[in-house]
């Protein structure tokens, strides 16, 4: 919320009604009485714009405009994780089940990490696709059925038995948040592989590694010995 400054619009309407005032009381079909009129009212629209001046407003602050990647299915992986993690607090925030309540938090944090590494790396969105498209909304209807479920304060086959299965299967969803995070650190896994062999390989050739250490020393002891025991002839 924002306090701004604006014009009074007691003057305007204090004019006006000098109009109707005056009308109502005297005559007002010849010249002269609309010119006379006419200087009253603007006599009171200034005495009563000095009196009253500006005056203090509060106006709601503008909608903030959402940044554009420029890539719009980006965009709405952006939009719809955003709402999702917000869906999650609220759920969190009503579920009272500190079990439930500790895979919600774990939940938050995983899906959290997850758009943020697709936004760094856009070329990773695909990885991700059957995570939006299923995964995750799925799961938030599990809760949200878990939430209304708990909400209605009486117990029944029906609503112990299905609430009983989500909170089963709240670890198995965990599990699986967690392997789409590391799923996507495939490639940069593989890419850190190939730059450890072959720096291995480099160092290997060139004699920096600890192995090749050790043999050269080895050798070198090796060579010591056997001239010792040349002087020793």
């Amino acid at each position: 919320m924002a306090t701004v400054k604006r014009r009074s619009t007691v003057p305007y309407y204090a004019a006006a009604g000098t109009w109707v005032i005056y009308a109502l009381l005297f005559p007002l079909y010849r010249v002269p009485h609309f010119l006379f009129v006419a200087v009253v009212s603007g006599v009171v629209f200034f005495i009563m714009n000095a009196v009253c001046g500006t005056v203090e407003v509060t106006v709601p602050d503008p909608p903030k405009k959402e940044e554009s990647t420029g890539n719009p299915e980006l965009d709405k992986m952006i939009r719809d994780g955003n709402l999702a993690i917000s869906e999650m607090k609220r759920l969190n925030t009503s579920i009272k089940d500190e079990k439930i309540s500790a895979d919600i938090d774990r939940l938050e944090d995983l899906s959290a990490k997850i758009f943020a590494q697709v936004k760094s790396d856009p070329s990773k969105l695909p990885q991700i696709r059957k995570f939006m498209d299923y995964y995750l909304p799925t799961t938030l209807k599990l809760l949200n059925a878990y939430d209304r479920m708990g909400a209605q304060g009486v117990s029944g086959e029906n609503i112990d038995a299905t609430m009983q299965r989500v909170e089963s299967m709240m670890g198995t969803i965990v599990t699986a948040f967690e392997k789409q995070l590391d799923m996507l650190f495939g490639s940069e896994a593989m890419d850190i592989s190939a730059d450890i062999t072959v720096l291995e390989n480099m160092m290997k050739r060139e004699g920096l590694s600890e192995d090749d250490g050790e043999l050269h020393a080895e050798s070198g002891t090796a060579t010591a010995s056997q001239d010792d025991i040349k002087l020793e002839l």
